[in-house]
């Protein structure tokens, strides 16, 4: 039974949606320019990183999403004064940082799985945190153990109980030798957001080393962090006694431009997304090429359009940075129902991110789910004992549907499948998505999308 109040109507509230539920007339063109702020990845992260300094730290370039309220709302609760100088930056005063209860760390985190990564700054801070249940997207399981191990190995003490999970330092933390099992994004954030303030040197192997990772580490450098990113996935970190707050501009967000410009290919479209740099997406762009799709990099962004002419089947295999990213896979899986000819997807990172593909069936897509993978594929990147690979047929004619958003990028696929579709479609939920695009509404009617709330 879904609740009479979700966790995405909340996260739709916190951004001024006027409805969960909206109406969508598709076969229209997508036309226009929007504009793209710092990464959610980045900037949430760049926010809890202002708990270890003790001045003020600065973050433009903060996007409008419901994930920074939910931040904005647990640094406040440990006693963080947060104010917004102007439009799209936060400052914060850390000078007052105390201790909070479960109760009021889990009214604030919702469906948020931030909670893990306060864990090192406040242990530093504070000597101790506190974990509630936490909860994100249903896309597979997203053990905290990564996080709870590399704390054991700094000195942390764990205690689970009813309410969450207690930590503790009895004895301060110090530098230990880390080697993750998988170069997990938001382990690697919580080893260095714990070792720049721990005592001695931490050497973390197997990191991840995504352009979100080298911001969130060039704002601990500006707050007096030692880190040295060698070869090999391996990053040294050296402690130090303090750290002072930043002033830094966050990276733009990568995957809601990998999402605008699938958008730009379902709808048969032309959209420039301001703010997007080629570096950071050189994977994606080689793969929306080989689709068919086309590009051209600008000095303030990209614009992405469907130059005509047939789309063109491929096939790809997530995997961490520099690979195909996991979230990209979702909205381009859209435009490949479109492509002539038979595309398939190998998902490495996640073990049950195809769930959205259910909807896109009902609407005349013909996907096929492997849920144990295709072992005899050709492959370049090692296979994953959980893996998953969709195999896409097209090109198919899709109508709309009613559809219950279910996760955050998979929330934006219905969308633009929605968009494309002919017919009506009502999408709801849409909260969830509202959670990592900023202004959906408002970057909808831009561009020219038909549709109106619901009720």
């Amino acid at each position: 039974m879904i609740p009479l109040v979700t966790d995405a109507q909340k996260a739709g509230a916190r951004v001024g949606l006027k409805s969960d539920s909206i109406v969508i007339n598709g076969g229209k063109r997508l036309e226009g320019r929007i504009e793209v702020r710092g990464a959610k990845n980045l900037a949430t992260k760049a926010m809890v990183a202002a708990l270890l300094g003790d001045t003020p730290s600065l973050l433009k370039g903060v996007p409008e999403i419901s994930d920074v309220g939910v931040v904005r709302g647990l640094l406040e609760v440990y006693g963080v004064k947060v104010t917004s100088p102007s439009p799209g930056e936060l400052s914060f005063d850390t000078s007052r940082v105390e201790s909070a209860h479960f109760a009021e760390i889990d009214a604030h985190a919702g469906a948020s799985r931030i909670p893990i990564l306060f864990c090192g700054p406040l242990l530093h801070r504070l000597g101790e945190a506190r974990i509630p249940d936490l909860g994100g997207c249903r896309i597979g399981d997203r053990p905290i153990d990564f996080h709870l191990d590399a704390l054991r190995q700094f000195g942390a003490v764990i205690e689970k109980g009813f309410e969450g999970i207690h930590l503790t330092a009895p004895d301060g933390l110090r530098g230990a030798d880390i080697e993750l099992p998988y170069p997990s994004v938001g382990a690697t954030e919580q080893v260095l957001l714990t070792a720049v303030l721990a005592t001695g040197t931490t050497e973390l192997k197997n990191a991840a080393i995504e352009p979100e990772i080298m911001d969130l580490i060039a704002i601990l450098q500006k707050m007096g962090a030692i880190i040295s990113v060698e070869p090999n996935r391996v990053i040294l970190i050296e402690g130090v006694e303090r750290l002072d707050g930043y002033n830094h501009r966050a990276l733009f967000d990568r995957n809601e431009v990998a999402s605008w410009a699938a958008a730009a290919l379902v709808t048969h479209g032309d959209i420039f997304v301001g703010g997007a740099r080629q570096t950071e997406m050189m994977a994606f762009l080689n793969v929306f090429r080989k689709v068919g799709g086309a590009f051209d990099v600008q000095e303030d962004g990209i614009r992405f359009w469907h130059p005509g002419g047939d789309l063109k089947p491929v096939t790809i295999e997530t995997d961490v940075h520099p690979g195909f990213m996991t979230d990209w896979q979702q909205p381009l899986i859209v435009a490949l129902t479109q492509a002539h000819g038979v595309s398939i997807v190998h998902e490495t990172v996640y073990e049950n991110r195809f769930g959205f593909t259910e909807a896109l069936n009902e609407m005349g897509a013909q996907i096929v789910v492997h849920k144990e993978g295709l072992p005899d594929h050709p492959r370049r990147v090692a296979r994953r004992d959980f893996e998953q690979a969709a195999v896409i047929t097209g090109p198919t004619e899709l109508h709309g549907a009613n559809i219950y958003v279910p996760d955050l990028r998979g929330g934006f696929s219905h969308l633009i499948a929605a968009l494309s579709a002919e017919g009506q479609s009502v999408i709801s939920n849409i909260g969830i998505i509202s959670r990592g695009y900023e202004h959906i509404i408002d970057k909808l009617e831009t561009l020219g999308a038909d549709f109106v709330y619901e009720g």
